[in-house]
């Protein structure tokens, strides 16, 4: 649980870094400590106002909910204890809430699912106006011994459950899993007439297949007397006429460079559509 308690910190050096809140001191005191008379800057003091800690659950296929057993949902309560110069007046208080909170929603990677502030009151012991506020964090957890919460801005995106998460003979590995999510990839391109043509799919393929768009596997052309080859099928240990398989996708051939028992291959005519399908 230390990044629980470490996460007020964490967070105002997150905020210190922040040009757009420069103007504003950050403390990870809470309760606030007296501040210097009179306040001279607007301050905010950042704490853990409460924190509750329930099962989670994850939807199966089948929609119903099945509890995840090494992982528990946190909602934690952050308090900002904000001060403002009575020059800057009570409005300075909001403008820092505001912003502070911008800033967490939409530039850090924490999950803030809500947050509000109470009335602004004057502390005459700083002469300074103060408004109590707070913001509701998100976050999964794992009680495993190098569990992590899961807040991007601050640490590793990566969610740790120790041994039982990194042993790769129970669990897949990023590889495997894009395997069984997209098997193959499917598409299209558009002859140009060259000789060759290479095709990226940004992953080094098994098999390939490419047809010409309602056209057949092969015909014959009787004015030139020459048989095309309109389709073709790429393997990592040889291929049919006209293609070649590559580390990040294929090449295909066209024209009369390339010839095998009088059959040519046409997998690159000119205003042609071609489909092709590339298994991982």
């Amino acid at each position: 649980m230390s990044e629980i308690s470490a996460l007020p910190s964490n967070i105002v050096t997150w905020l210190k870094g922040r040009s757009e809140l420069s103007h504003i001191k950050f403390l990870t005191e809470f309760p606030a400590i007296k501040k210097a008379v009179p306040l001279k800057n607007t301050t905010v003091a950042v704490g853990i106002q409460s924190m509750e800690i329930v099962d989670s659950f994850t939807e199966n296929d089948e929609g119903v909910l099945v509890e995840n057993e090494y992982c528990r949902q946190a909602k934690i309560r952050l308090r900002l204890s904000i001060h403002a110069p009575y020059s800057s007046g009570g409005e300075a208080c909001h403008d820092a809430f505001t912003d502070i909170i911008d800033c967490l929603t939409f530039a850090s990677g924490l999950d803030i699912l809500n947050s509000g502030c109470d009335g602004i009151v004057s502390d005459r012991d700083t002469d300074a106006f103060v408004l109590s506020a707070w913001a509701t964090v998100n976050a999964s957890l794992c009680p495993a011994s190098s569990s992590s919460l899961d807040f991007p801005s601050f640490i590793s995106k990566e969610h740790l459950c120790g041994s039982h998460i990194n042993d790769k003979s129970i669990h897949l590995s990023v590889a495997q899993q894009t395997y069984l999510n997209t098997p193959f990839l499917s598409g299209t391109y558009f002859g140009t007439g060259a000789a060759t043509r290479s095709i990226s799919l940004g992953f080094k393929p098994s098999v390939v297949i490419v047809v010409g768009n309602g056209l057949p596997m092969m015909y014959f052309n009787s004015s030139a007397s020459k048989y095309h080859a309109m389709a073709a099928v790429g393997l990592p240990g040889g291929a049919s006429l006209g293609i070649e398989l590559t580390t990040t996708g294929f090449k295909v051939k066209s024209g009369e460079s390339t010839v095998a028992k009088g059959c040519y291959p046409l997998l690159n005519e000119a205003g042609t559509t071609y489909f092709y399908i590339a298994f991982r």
